[in-house]
């Protein structure tokens, strides 16, 4: 990429994070596993096959510029929507375009960000459209697809999974930002080492935010064209403070308010639910969030989280604001006040983790189900002890594969599950100690 040039004044300048966008896949950085060789991106467009897809990934992860650049690379007609600002006309002016472009042999790509704001009528609209092949729909949500796009058009697009971005590509992201950024090489701006680790730290993986953070940090510099620590520590502090729910604020404000209700204070959780709301965020969104930390976050210290967080979200669902408020407030004050536990989390984590680096392997004979005759005469469910015809409905049985036994669960001394603790402890006296 060229250096970018003084086209603008300096007060007109576009932001950081658009000065220095990618234009091909050569420059993108991240999603190997989605634009390194032979992966889905680079192989259609090697073949200049394009199909409609949804990207699904953290804000900052380079959904926009991969569609930018798709839309490059095969020289389509592209068109962009952003789904909180746009309506039904806006879609079927150019679903319009696309039409006339379908007879003439030109393909249109449209993209919409944060697609999973669409109301279902917008979608519907959409479908036919993509059905016909007038648009080649590429979509960018930071929800899970599965949840918001309807599924009909969910099942005519293949969903992307975006990861992301590690601090060895937001170092990347960094340095091409000092190299090819006029105002920054103009300004002979410098940041050392251990400022750069500080700033990529507080992007969170997002290379939106971190070059956000930058481009404030370069207005607040001194005479010596340095970012200092405290010069950082201000740009960080004085981000945009208005409640945007496609900016920064957004992401920043969900994290204050989950770690909030995760650290057990319910009035700070009360504050930024607020803020949440009266900045127009959608209560589902809200409720979704809460449905997670109550199994992440709290689990098996209090049962009764999971239920009354899924019981939220489906009242939330279906009576919708202002009254949603107050469901919303009644959920978050109680997982906010109930005893907390992470063990469920970490329990999952390590099982998963031990499977990958072990493999699956087969399952004991005893354990295997036999529903035929076959099945019994190869011993399938052989000398499988009954615990309910024992007593405390327990026996001692080995319920793990051949060489695999390990302690995944690992329960707190909080809530209930100070008495699930007890009775493994009685249960499973040399695993549980």
């Amino acid at each position: 990429m060229a250096k970018t040039e003084n086209m603008f004044s300096s007060t007109h300048l576009p932001p950081l994070a658009d000065r220095i966008r990618p234009v091909n896949l050569e420059e993108f950085i991240g999603q190997n596993h989605l634009v390194d060789e032979d992966k889905i991106i680079s192989s259609s467009l090697e073949q200049k096959k394009i199909f409609s897809m949804i990207f699904w990934g953290p804000p900052g992860s380079g959904k926009t510029t991969l569609a930018r650049i798709i839309a490059n690379t095969v020289d389509a007609d592209f068109h962009e929507l952003s789904a909180v600002s746009s309506g039904v006309k806006d879609l079927r002016n150019i679903i319009t375009k696309g039409k006339t472009n379908l007879e003439t042999g030109i393909s249109t790509i449209l993209f919409i960000d944060e697609i999973h704001r669409f109301s279902k009528s917008q979608q519907d609209a959409l479908l036919h459209a993509v059905e016909e092949g007038i648009l080649t729909l590429i979509g960018a949500t930071t929800e899970n697809p599965s949840f918001e796009v309807i599924s009909p058009l969910l099942s005519r697009c293949r969903t992307l999974k975006l990861k992301p971005l590690s601090d060895d590509h937001l170092t990347t992201v960094i340095n091409r930002a000092f190299e090819m950024d006029i105002l920054l090489s103009k300004n002979n701006v410098v940041i050392e080492n251990d400022v750069k680790e500080k700033l990529i730290h507080s992007a969170g993986g997002d290379a939106r935010k971190l070059l956000n953070t930058l481009e404030v940090a370069n207005s607040l510099i001194n005479e010596t064209g340095e970012i200092t620590d405290k010069i950082l520590q201000e740009a960080l502090q004085s981000r945009t403070q208005l409640y945007d729910k496609t900016g920064d604020y957004h992401y920043d404000t969900i994290s204050a308010f989950i770690k909030s209700v995760r650290g057990s204070d319910p009035d700070a959780a009360v504050y930024w639910l607020a803020v949440m709301l009266e900045g127009g965020e959608k209560p589902e969104f809200v409720a979704r969030r809460l449905v997670i930390l109550a199994s992440e976050d709290i689990g098996n210290a209090d049962p009764q989280g999971l239920t009354l967080a899924t019981s939220g979200f489906q009242a939330v669902h279906m009576i919708g604001m202002p009254e949603a408020a107050l469901i919303l407030s009644q959920v978050t004050t109680y997982l906010a006040s109930a005893p907390k536990s992470n063990s469920s989390y970490w329990a999952i984590n390590n099982a998963m983790k031990n499977v990958k680096e072990h493999g699956t392997p087969g399952v004991p004979l005893h354990l295997r189900n036999a529903p035929t005759g076959l099945m019994k005469d190869l011993d399938y469910g052989k000398d499988y002890k009954y615990p309910h015809s024992h007593p405390d409905h327990f026996i001692d049985e080995n319920y793990f594969p051949e060489n695999v036994q390990e302690t995944f669960y690992k329960p707190t001394h909080l809530g209930y599950e100070e008495f699930i603790s007890k009775r493994l402890k009685k249960c499973w006296p040399n695993r549980y100690k």
